[in-house]
């Protein structure tokens, strides 16, 4: 049994690691209000842009946007990982480095070239051990994401999907649904996904089209009054390089909100932890300092009987 010594400088130990979390835990609380705001400022344009394109780009001429096209064969594909900076947050950083080595392995057996896009230094360290160099690494601001990081992507993707030297894009990154959960997210960015924000985030569920198997399938797209000023090009030559640069910007402003989330909440587990340990190292420590005390008076009551005979 450990002497009383050992047990109260453990005991002193674990106060100071609790003392550590908890500050970290009250640091990601006030970091959250912030961050979420950002994410949910950003939202509504999300949703605007996403929806605006899915809903015009069936109507649009089909030689309108080089980037409304899909290939008929994927050579090449981009995975941009978002990632944070540090660690201690529970398992917000490794859920997505799964999801995404899983995508990357996936394409490949179907014999795809994928490059890599790392967003947070958790991101770069992970590929770079594993011997895959990022074509892209944005480290330092994933708590504090800028539009240039997005800017600078979109322009890289644009020209080189439109060339076919890229197939597909998708993005994987962490969605903050409350403060205290985060939701995997891996959204296909080219061709572009049918599904709203709304659906990919889980804010809304899927609609289903039950009439679907029924329709007839004629391959002309349904007739629509769409105006385009001043021509199609532009309007979905703008759209395209917006929607692009929110896809990324956004994944950016939520993966920032949720990694905030999940370091309280891995804090507040730690510092729980920290509290349980030292209420039964206190009790130890109590049986251990009762027992010595118990020895001591019969040591005493001991002696004494041993001088009276």
């Amino acid at each position: 049994m450990p002497n009383l010594h050992d047990i109260e400088r453990r005991i002193n130990s674990v106060s100071s690691t609790k003392q550590i979390t908890r500050t970290m835990e009250m640091v990601a609380a006030a970091k959250i209000r912030r961050s979420t705001e950002r994410m949910e400022g950003a939202l509504p344009w999300a949703r605007a842009i996403s929806d605006m394109l899915i809903s015009t780009a069936p109507l649009a001429p089909l030689d309108s946007e080089p980037l409304l096209r899909i290939h008929d064969e994927v050579k090449r594909v981009l995975v941009v990982v978002v990632t944070s900076d540090r660690g201690l947050a529970g398992g917000f950083n490794s859920s997505v480095l799964r999801a995404a080595d899983s995508l990357i392995k996936e394409k490949e057996a179907q014999g795809a070239v994928v490059d890599v896009a790392a967003c947070g230094k958790k991101a770069i360290g992970y590929f770079s051990y594993r011997g895959i160099k990022p074509i892209f690494e944005y480290a330092g601001m994933s708590a504090d994401p800028t539009y240039e990081e997005s800017v600078e992507l979109s322009k890289y993707i644009a020209p080189h999907y439109a060339e076919g030297e890229l197939d597909e894009v998708f993005v994987v990154f962490n969605h903050a649904k409350n403060a205290a959960e985060q939701l995997l997210v891996m959204q296909q960015v080219l061709p572009i996904n049918r599904s709203s924000y709304a659906e990919i985030l889980g804010l809304v569920k899927a609609e289903e089209d039950i009439f679907l198997q029924f329709r007839e399938k004629t391959g002309e797209a349904p007739a629509g009054d769409i105006d385009y000023e001043p021509d199609a090009n532009a309007v979905m030559h703008w759209l395209m390089m917006r929607y692009l640069r929110n896809c990324v910007f956004f994944a950016l402003l939520d993966s920032a909100a949720g990694e905030q989330g999940a370091r309280r909440n891995a804090m507040k587990s730690a510092t729980d932890n920290a509290n349980e340990m030292v209420s039964t190292l206190t009790r130890v420590y109590n049986r251990v300092r009762q027992g010595a005390i118990t020895t001591e008076i019969n040591e005493i009551v001991g002696g004494a009987a041993a001088l009276e005979d």
